[in-house]
């Protein structure tokens, strides 16, 4: 499968639905399902001013809470900017939710208003597994999802 093809079916799955939570656990299984890199899918929300709480997700378990000022979800959540992380050893301040984790790529999710809502977290148990494709492939359908939220 192409990420055209993965954009197409994440389109035609969540078209007309609104509910955040819905499109976040359609995207996540979806994506998590379309590359064997992907070790773990899911999205960290945010609850309340610096602070993102796990979302719908798939994979083992994730950390619970990650503050802004932590790891590589709280880097992209701060910052506004897709996090492309070859070797999360190198990452200071890396948040270790699974020990398997070698590489990660985090991208931030706006609604319509181009508010952060959260951050879609993907991880690879492979070092240096995410290219910047995979993040303008995965941004672009993101934002078409959640534009109308």
């Amino acid at each position: 499968m192409t990420y055209d093809e993965l954009r197409s079916r994440i389109l035609a799955l969540t078209a007309g639905e609104r509910d955040v939570i819905a499109l976040m656990a359609t995207v996540a299984c979806e994506v998590h399902h379309f590359d064997a890199r992907f070790d773990w899918t899911g999205f960290y929300r945010v609850v309340a001013p610096g602070l993102l709480k796990i979302g719908p997700y798939q994979g083992g378990h994730g950390c619970l809470v990650i503050p802004f000022d932590r790891g590589v979800c709280g880097a992209a959540a701060r910052t506004g900017q897709v996090q492309l992380v070859a070797d999360v050893d190198a990452f200071p301040g890396h948040i270790a939710c699974a020990t398997t984790t070698r590489s990660e790529l985090v991208l931030p999710v706006r609604n319509g208003a181009g508010e952060i809502i959260g951050v879609f977290d993907i991880d690879s148990d492979r070092p240096a597994a995410f290219t910047p494709e995979d993040a303008e492939a995965l941004g672009a359908i993101l934002d078409e999802v959640f534009a109308t939220c």
